[in-house]
């Protein structure tokens, strides 16, 4: 008889499974659209991805320039550019535009002008307040040829 009354719970420890199973599934559900922010990350994703010939031929222009960006920060936390052209010499002349955030924790995101201090070397207008990881995302333009480039500096 002891048999018969465990065979007879199995279809019950079954359902009762499946239901555990079936609310957190509803609760995962339910924290994905309550934390959906209604638009993707970043927002340049999926157009990017339409026009992706367009920007290999793009990266493959400026690969061909040869053109080399360094980026550093200097003791008191204000980011350096070196640019150097094919031949290494340095590049004068350079009109950049950058901006420079953190790649993790806190967002916090400077726009930052860049002046050259010597022939090749452009010094950022001021110092990034954290120490740490910074990214440098820049656009350098010089000798009528333009040059996109994201580097990473760390503030001690």
């Amino acid at each position: 008889m002891t048999n018969a009354m465990s065979w007879r719970r199995y279809p019950w420890i079954i359902a009762l499974g499946m239901s555990v199973v079936i609310a957190v599934n509803i609760g995962m559900i339910t924290a994905a659209l309550r934390t959906f922010p209604g638009t993707a990350s970043g927002g340049e994703g999926f157009d990017l991805s339409n026009r992706y010939n367009a920007v290999i031929e793009r990266t493959q222009q400026q690969a061909s320039l040869g053109w080399t960006i360094e980026a550093v920060a200097d003791a008191e936390g204000h980011p350096a550019l070196d640019l150097k052209d094919a031949t290494g010499a340095p590049l004068t002349g350079a009109s950049i535009a950058a901006s420079v955030q953190r790649p993790v924790g806190a967002e916090h995101t400077t726009m930052m002008a860049f002046h050259e201090v010597r022939p090749g070397r452009y010094a950022g207008d001021a110092a990034l307040p954290l120490p740490g990881q910074w990214l440098v995302l820049l656009t350098a333009s010089a000798r009528g040829h333009e040059v996109t480039a994201t580097r990473r500096i760390v503030v001690k």
